[in-house]
């Protein structure tokens, strides 16, 4: 069975088959998830985090057809093989200590979630002021 565990929020405004379907996008980026493992069954995730079957099944359908998992009937869903390699496992873990530490002293600074997301986000996406600055 796969290491995976969902968690969804009712505050973040994305519906939950998106949520849902961003973490296991994000569980193959990292390697936590590999080709051929298996995704918790529908009633597994259903009793995890109390959600109708149908949002786990559009989630699991969406995944699919953008072939990321394969649905075998009867058997579950499965992480497709033709998946690209995963983030190395010795890097994930130094950058995300490393990001973990620079988080940690931007909120000793009093900067709130909300603002570092922003803050990321427009680093991330706005390269071009930096390189015409």
């Amino acid at each position: 069975m796969a290491l995976i565990e969902f968690n969804l929020d009712s505050r973040s405004g994305l519906p939950y088959y998106v949520q849902l379907m961003e973490q296991v996008r994000q569980a193959v980026r990292f390697g936590l998830l590999r080709p051929d493992d298996q995704l918790p069954t529908v009633r597994d995730v259903v009793a995890e985090v109390a959600v109708n079957p149908n949002t786990v099944l559009r989630a699991y359908r969406e995944l699919e057809h953008e072939g990321l998992v394969v649905m075998r009937p009867g058997l579950g869903t499965f992480v497709a093989r033709n998946m690209a390699a995963p983030l190395d496992q010795d890097l994930y873990r130094t950058l995300r200590r490393e990001l973990a530490a620079w988080i940690q002293g931007a909120r000793g600074r009093g900067i709130d979630d909300e603002t570092l997301a922003a803050l990321f986000d427009h680093v991330l996406h706005d390269r071009w002021r930096e390189a015409t600055a």
